[in-house]
């Protein structure tokens, strides 16, 4: 066999390999593990495997993982236990089975989504947040070869990019909660993500809607041809609900008599009660005339509701000359909506406690008093607030503001 063959695995001479050419396959041989080897297809895939003859003679390959997915480390301890437990008399194949069974974390993030992240009003934002800052670093790894330095340094890299020590530590929550179901399952004994620190500094968002931008925004939400997203905009804005909610909001939760919509769950986990201001009620109204759908935004995705209405909150705020997105200067997200009913709240006299109990906020400090509140001056301040904000746009009425139209979703 060519000595080039045999050598001292490292990741900087793995990464060098040639491709062979089609229809070939190259095998090299580490001359530190004895069977250790790595396979290279012409597509350039480089798998680690374990080669090694039985007790009874025959030859045995168990396939290990990926390179660079796998480390020459992990592929080492990998390897010694394979032989060691053939070594001590187990079925090779019972082998092959055990190593192969177990996932790579973007596998059992498909098992997780299946089994429980599909029913939380975050799923969304999990897949989204996976996807941009856990799946390049750490998907391809099986889930016991993901060690707390590697969680580490994904959050570090995110707090490189320029997010928040708010957005990194919900990227730390995620991980922890992925690896905690690992556990609850089966496949984990341990925890990686659980003692890893957020460093960077804490950034505070109080942006919200100024008195001077709110005719630009209620004129572009005029002109917006979608009735469905003028709708949207509009509840989000004059509820102050989160988007999920907004979004999953159905006719069965809401009381257009008494003026109220009765959230069962919420991103704290405890129920909410939103108060319904006259202008709400009044397009809850006309959605519930032209609307045939459980759900007051219906989709035509696995969920049955509107799920992701960003494009056209950027369509609408671009049309007002209002910057959209974090990396934008000055810029406005649709959670600033959110925000602009609290700040409106402030603005008008509305107490901090008052404002929690709208926006459903949970602290330690603040949940006795939210406890002992009830509707009334809750449903005064969003009313007061949200005719404040009717009047800086120059509109008197919510009918005057946009007009409700009985039109297709």
């Amino acid at each position: 066999m060519d000595d080039q063959t045999r050598f001292q695995f490292n990741k900087e001479r793995l990464l060098a390999l040639p491709t062979p050419a089609a229809g070939g396959r190259a095998t090299y041989h580490d001359t530190k593990t004895t069977g250790l080897q790595l396979r290279v297809t012409p597509a350039g895939v480089k798998t680690f495997s374990m080669y090694r003859r039985t007790k009874g003679g025959g030859p045995e390959r168990v396939t290990l993982g990926r390179f660079p997915a796998m480390t020459v480390e992990q592929a080492r301890k990998a390897a010694a236990t394979v032989n060691a437990e053939i070594e001590h008399g187990a079925n090779p194949a019972e082998v092959k089975r055990t190593f192969k069974a177990e996932p790579t974390l973007a596998e059992f993030f498909t098992e997780y989504g299946t089994r429980h992240g599909e029913k939380k009003l975050s799923w969304r934002d999990d897949q989204q947040r996976f996807r941009a800052y856990l799946q390049k670093p750490l998907g391809d790894r099986k889930l016991t070869s993901v060690t707390r330095a590697m969680i580490a340094r994904a959050l570090s890299d995110a707090e490189a990019d320029g997010k928040a020590a708010a957005t990194v530590r919900q990227i730390r929550a995620l991980a922890s909660g992925i690896f905690g179901k690992a556990i609850e399952w089966g496949y984990l004994d341990t925890n990686p993500a659980q003692g890893v620190k957020v460093a960077g500094r804490v950034v505070t968002r109080d942006r919200f809607l100024q008195a001077d931008e709110l005719p630009r925004f209620f004129q572009s939400l005029a002109e917006e041809p979608s009735i469905a997203m003028r709708d949207f905009i509009l509840l989000a804005l004059l509820t102050g609900a989160r988007r999920a909610n907004v979004c999953a909001m159905r006719w069965r939760e809401i009381d257009l008599v008494a003026g109220n919509w009765r959230l069962p769950v919420t991103k704290n986990g405890t129920p909410q009660t939103v108060t319904l201001c006259p202008e709400a009620v009044e397009i809850l109204k006309a959605r519930q005339e032209s609307t045939a759908s459980g759900y007051v935004f219906p989709g035509t995705g696995a969920t049955g509701h509107m799920v992701e209405p960003k494009k056209g909150v950027i369509r609408i705020m671009e049309r007002a000359g209002i910057p959209y997105g974090r990396n934008e200067a000055n810029g406005v997200t649709l959670h600033d909506l959110r925000r602009t009913l609290g700040s409106w709240q402030a603005r008008t006299g509305a107490s901090l406690a008052i404002i929690g109990k709208s926006l459903n906020h949970k602290s330690q400090q603040a949940t006795a008093i939210y406890a002992r509140l009830d509707l009334d001056p809750v449903r005064a301040s969003v009313n007061t607030a949200t005719a404040a904000m009717m009047e800086a746009g120059g509109m008197k009425a919510a009918a005057e503001v946009v007009p409700i139209k009985k039109a297709a979703i």
